[in-house]
């Protein structure tokens, strides 16, 4: 059974709203953002980032000058929806404002102020099932302008240090053709060790004592990743559209990026042509799991025995 309920404070993130089953909770940012800030076993670990004072504001005078004077945006951490192509400051939306909501049988739906001077509206859904380890999550992107646009809804989940990703390789029989579409960014090392290359996965490790970040795009045909931090097992499912779908970045439908205080774990729709008054919307299966077995993340066969016993 789901049960939803107001918390008055939560770290410095001010009044959250938790949903729980009694197996897996989430609270969700309702003072600023929205964010869903917790993810976890019910008094258990939070698998998503909630240090707000690690990441500093963005307030420069191409930001204010779009946003107004005293605007400023904030990383806050946590799981938030974006748009994507990137764009500064378009994309960096100051979401530090109140956010409406409204319980659902199964969860609730959390909206923020429209953003006018981008011309979008966006609305994040939860819907947890009644009695084991999963939920879903449902972003929506409303064009509230007077002309089309073309963007892919963009799920973000900042999580927490000291974990790995497994991402899964394409396995497609293409013949002469490649299989698989990998983007890097320009700041990115890939002879850096949190970085793992094998024949079925690439696994990305976050480890607080690099500071130069690393940054990686696929085209990942299955839509699931696994975040492992500790004992618990975070699974992040979606639907995909390759390879016939187009999508930001050369082609990506997942993305990641570390840093010393994190690690973001994204997953990205269709990039589509969004006409005023229609909404593009993308929906994220999350599961928790314990780990059930010693795992070598460099290995293929290690990582597979794991994911085999889930």
């Amino acid at each position: 059974m789901v049960s939803i309920k107001e918390i008055a404070s939560f770290k410095d993130y001010g009044k959250c709203v938790c949903i729980t089953n009694g197996v897996i909770e989430a609270y969700v940012t309702v003072d600023i953002g929205p964010r869903i800030i917790r993810f976890g076993y019910v008094g258990g670990q939070n698998i998503l980032c909630s240090n707000r004072k690690a990441f500093g504001p963005k307030d420069d005078k191409i930001f204010t000058d779009y946003y107004g004077e005293g605007k400023h945006w904030e990383n806050l951490a946590g799981h938030r929806i974006w748009t994507s192509p990137e764009s500064y400051p378009e994309t960096y939306y100051p979401d530090l404002e109140p956010v409406s909501y409204e319980t659902t049988e199964y969860g609730a739906v959390f909206t923020p102020n429209p953003e006018k001077e981008n011309g979008v509206a966006k609305s994040l859904e939860i819907k947890m099932d009644g009695d084991d380890a999963n939920m879903q999550v449902t972003m929506r992107v409303k064009n509230i302008s007077d002309r089309s646009k073309e963007f892919s809804v963009w799920g973000i989940s900042v999580s927490e240090t000291g974990g790995t990703l497994i991402i899964p390789m394409n396995t497609n029989d293409t013949g002469l053709l490649p299989n698989r579409i990998v983007s890097v960014w320009p700041y990115t090392d890939m002879s850096n060790d949190r970085i793992y290359f094998g024949d079925k996965y690439a696994t990305l490790r976050q480890d607080g004592k690099y500071t130069r970040p690393i940054k990686l795009g696929f085209d990942l045909n299955c839509g699931t990743v696994y975040y492992c931090l500790g004992n618990d097992i975070f699974r992040k499912s979606y639907d995909t559209n390759h390879p016939t779908g187009k999508y930001p970045d050369g082609g990506c439908s997942f993305e990641t990026y570390t840093n010393e205080n994190m690690i973001e774990v994204e997953s990205l729709g269709e990039l589509k042509t969004v006409n005023p008054g229609e909404i593009s919307s993308l929906t994220e299966s999350w599961s928790l799991y314990k780990k059930p077995c010693e795992t070598d993340f460099k290995n293929d066969k290690s990582i597979d025995e794991m994911l085999s016993k889930l």
